[in-house]
């Protein structure tokens, strides 16, 4: 079932973008409409597409994926952006792009698993070790609310809102264990702070009043390209419900917080950070769509938290995330309206945005130098060297002219240090006790 569904994700994620009815880079989707308003070519569309997505995958995609031995979805469907416009706008085109799609969702697939086995044919298999990457992610991402209220406030309501959420971390962590009847309940401790911090987020937000009507003006303006989007409601109907149905078998996860819950089997978790995450998303994926008339395969990216919720049940999340995505393009116009009500939780998006990045950032940054240094103690007790070696990774990427996306550095660091240690250990000049 599960090369079933990647295949059927790969292959309609790139005829939508063939078709110019919705792709995933958030970038490229401001892009689309020059090629159907013809002021660009197919050719400089399909260039366009190359230059804003390859890097992404190369150098974030498929090292957050291989970390986690889980398909982190950028590495899927921003190819299948690629995949699709570099088809041709005819039905030819639109079958090679189905087609394409399909098999280079399965090669994902099998070519993971592939690596996770290559993996374990390794002199020092690293792959274990690489998971500490993600180690410290599901504690920092409990503050992503306060920082969120710093960049969009103030310190002091950021300070509040953080004195809040370790205060909840600490009492649940302290308290959260109790008994009720025959049962014992076990209250996530970052979970609930993170909540704790969320709520906090949304009051602020939510008292920054406004008058205006220019979010109810933009679905007046561009009604027409609304309705090209309600009219493909089918397909992306299917495809939320896809990836829902991925996401419940944990083949594949939205973004790399949820991911790496996912992979600890912090199902409840993973939802959590996946339905935060996608608040932040909602200004950002509606207002596009109300100006492009170019949708998002995976929506406002709710029906990533409708898989992880619906986990082990993929027949249940296809209907869900069908549902979901249904329900997203009926409140495209309600939302614009809500906007203009309360402006400051549309800003709030943005915000989230940023500061989920940034603690991403810093957490796998920590997890990195943290799983280096594991393979260091490992090879011969030369503790020190792997912290050395991804710091240095990390700041000389930074002068680079290309540098690799700083969220991405870590994973990429640690895989490129596990690599060395293999080759030194294969010359003799180091050993592996541990591994043997």
């Amino acid at each position: 079932m599960k090369y079933i569904v990647i295949v059927c994700i790969g292959a309609l994620a790139s005829v939508l973008a063939n078709r110019g009815i919705a792709v995933f880079n958030d970038g490229f989707r401001a892009i689309v409409p020059q090629y159907y308003d013809k002021k660009i070519s197919r050719k400089e569309l399909a260039a366009m597409s190359f230059a804003v997505s390859f890097g992404l995958v190369i150098g974030f995609g498929i090292p957050t994926s291989i970390a986690a031995t889980i398909i982190l979805i950028h590495c899927l469907l921003l190819t299948t952006d690629i995949i699709g416009t570099w088809c041709p706008d005819t039905k030819l085109g639109l079958i090679l792009s189905g087609v394409i799609g399909g098999a280079y969702g399965l090669g994902v697939l099998v070519g993971l698993e592939a690596i996770v086995n290559l993996f374990a044919m390794l002199p020092y298999n690293f792959l274990s070790d690489l998971g500490s990457v993600s180690a410290y992610v599901t504690v920092a991402f409990a503050i992503f609310p306060a920082v969120a209220v710093c960049y969009q406030h103030d310190f002091r309501k950021g300070v509040i809102t953080a004195a809040v959420t370790v205060l909840a971390f600490f009492l649940i962590k302290k308290f959260g264990t109790f008994t009720l009847g025959s049962y014992t309940v076990a209250l996530n401790a970052e979970g609930m702070s993170m909540l704790a911090g969320t709520v906090l987020m949304l009051v602020f937000a939510a008292q920054v009043k406004g008058e205006g009507n220019a979010n109810a003006a933009l679905t007046e303006v561009f009604s027409e390209k609304l309705a090209r989007i309600r009219k493909n409601w089918i397909l992306l109907a299917v495809m939320g419900g896809l990836i829902a149905c991925g996401t419940s078998l944990a083949i594949i996860a939205g973004d790399p917080a949820s991911l790496a819950l996912l992979a600890e089997g912090s199902y409840s978790d993973a939802a959590l950070a996946a339905f935060a995450r996608a608040i932040g998303f909602v200004p950002l994926v509606f207002t596009t769509a109300i100006v492009t008339g170019v949708y998002a395969p995976a929506g406002c990216t709710f029906v990533f938290v409708v898989g992880l919720a619906l986990h082990g049940n993929p027949v249940v999340a296809l209907l869900a995330g069908a549902a979901v995505m249904i329900v997203e393009l009926l409140l495209i116009n309600v939302f614009a309206k809500g906007m203009d009500k309360f402006p400051g939780v549309k800003e709030m998006g943005e915000h989230i945005r940023t500061s989920m990045n940034k603690v991403l950032e810093a957490a796998l940054l920590v997890g990195a130098v943290a799983a280096a240094e594991k393979m260091a103690s490992a090879a011969g007790g030369l503790s020190g060297i792997g912290a050395l070696f991804v710091i240095g990774v990390l700041l000389l990427n930074r002068q680079s002219k290309k540098p690799v996306v700083e969220m991405a550095i870590g994973p990429v660091a640690c895989i490129a240090f596990g690599i060395l240690l293999n080759l030194l250990l294969l010359i003799g000049l180091i050993s592996v006790p541990a591994a043997a």
